[in-house]
């Protein structure tokens, strides 16, 4: 099946529901017995349950996984993750420009418990190979676009150049969704996703998902979402159940909405530069044709007015797009990431980053382009 008729009818049998359309929400903690040691294959929610199956199921097929998982947040998901495959000593090498509440659990958590946190710039993948010269590493961490700034790396050269040494790879493809790339394809171990933003959809989950490339990788995962008890709810999994059945016509729609965006921004007196992959001028282009199989929809910028005073009055004088924490949802948003997702990192660091006072991010939603340009200009002329 291709991919939109794929995220609709995968991994559930409405035979085996009651002939039900939609999968249903099993809103049940547990599962009854008829005698000691009965194996049935549910329990106790914690451990399983059919609404997360499904939707683990589904995740796993999207992204040619063999197993897929559902967790109570993004930041829940990524714990999980690396809690359960990092230990005391270990090394884990992530990308420099990474998504702000992954650096904070990195530097703020990890750090503290003994693991060693290196951030490397790999959008030149030889600046891995001195890495892997000079210690052991446990685990390689990309994310591709990234957040805010929208670089990418080359996932199959450093996963050839990680497995080379042993490293078990994640990648975080939130911003790419399963519709655009497949990060296991292309050597990954682990593909990981805030479910909140593109998979939901409507702004109205907080989840992560994840999937991995084969089951050595898949138990140990498994046994510590079950210990440690970050699964995500039966109606947050049919919420985005619900919104991976739209996700390839929501993703055609952001994209066409956020090239022409993308262009119109760059020939606005207000805009010092635009990050979007889809536009020749972007770094990683050629890239971005090559892996991906479109170019999303966030678009960032560099106001010329390089201060949080301009960068605020853009956002006080938007009408249809809302300032937000989060992105992919079917309405537009702004984010300013210097004070918003990467608020925790140290103002040297963000300025070493480009994670500037006058960048903004825009998450381009399905509204009508028109409408969401006339917002985006009309704001943008108030500091010019």
């Amino acid at each position: 099946m291709k991919f939109a008729t794929e995220a609709i009818h995968t991994s559930y049998d409405h035979n085996q529901h009651n002939r039900a359309i939609m999968p249903p929400i099993y809103q049940n903690s547990m599962f009854c017995m008829h005698e000691i040691g009965e194996d049935i294959p549910y329990r106790y929610s914690r451990v399983a349950n059919p609404t997360r199956k499904t939707l683990e199921d589904t995740i796993a097929a999207l992204e040619h996984g063999v197993a897929g998982f559902a967790f109570a947040s993004g930041m829940a998901g990524i714990d999980t993750i690396w809690r359960t495959f990092l230990r005391p000593g270990d090394t884990i090498v992530a990308v420099a420009d990474i998504y702000g509440g992954a650096y904070d659990l990195l530097t703020e958590v990890y750090a503290q418990w003994g693991i060693k946190v290196i951030f490397a710039d790999l959008t030149l993948p030889e600046n891995l190979d001195a890495v892997l010269a000079a210690q052991p590493v446990k685990m390689l961490w990309l994310e591709t676009p990234s957040n805010p700034l929208l670089r990418l790396v080359d996932i199959a050269a450093l996963t050839q150049k990680a497995k080379a040494h042993g490293v078990l790879v994640g990648l975080d493809n939130t911003f790419a969704t399963p519709y655009l790339q497949n990060p296991l394809d292309l050597g990954c171990d682990i593909v990981f996703h805030s479910a909140t933003k593109y998979l939901c959809g409507h702004s109205d989950v907080l989840m992560g998902v994840a999937a991995v490339k084969d089951e050595a990788v898949a138990a140990p995962l498994r046994t510590m979402l079950m210990n440690t008890g970050a699964v995500a709810g039966p109606m947050d999994c049919a919420l985005v159940l619900r919104g991976i059945k739209t996700l390839a016509v929501r993703m055609d729609r952001h994209q066409y909405n956020a090239a022409i965006l993308a262009q119109r921004l760059q020939a606005h007196p207000a805009i010092e530069k635009v990050f979007y992959p889809g536009l020749p001028e972007h770094e990683h282009h050629a890239l971005a044709q090559r892996q991906m199989r479109g170019f999303g929809g966030v678009v960032s910028v560099y106001l010329r007015q390089d201060s949080r005073a301009a960068a605020n009055s853009v956002i006080k004088n938007l009408q249809l797009v809302q300032m937000a924490s989060s992105l992919g949802g079917v309405e537009s948003l702004v984010n300013h990431s210097a004070s918003q997702s990467h608020s925790g990192m140290s103002r040297a660091l963000k300025a070493q980053l480009g994670i500037r006072e006058g960048l903004l991010r825009f998450s381009t939603g399905i509204e009508d382009i028109e409408d969401i340009w006339a917002d985006i200009n009309q704001a943008l002329n108030t500091v010019c």
